[in-house]
């Protein structure tokens, strides 16, 4: 199994940011991460 980029806590706080508010692609830049991550990472 591939090791991920994030821990999990790094995660949440992404997850967390996205929820109070700010825009997904906002988040994901400024953590350098992929939309498409984010939204795996959502499941």
């Amino acid at each position: 199994m591939k090791k991920t980029r994030f821990a999990e806590p790094q995660i949440m706080a992404v997850l967390r940011e996205a929820e109070s508010g700010v825009a997904v692609p906002a988040v994901c830049r400024t953590y350098g991460l992929s939309t498409a991550s984010f939204y795996i990472y959502g499941r």
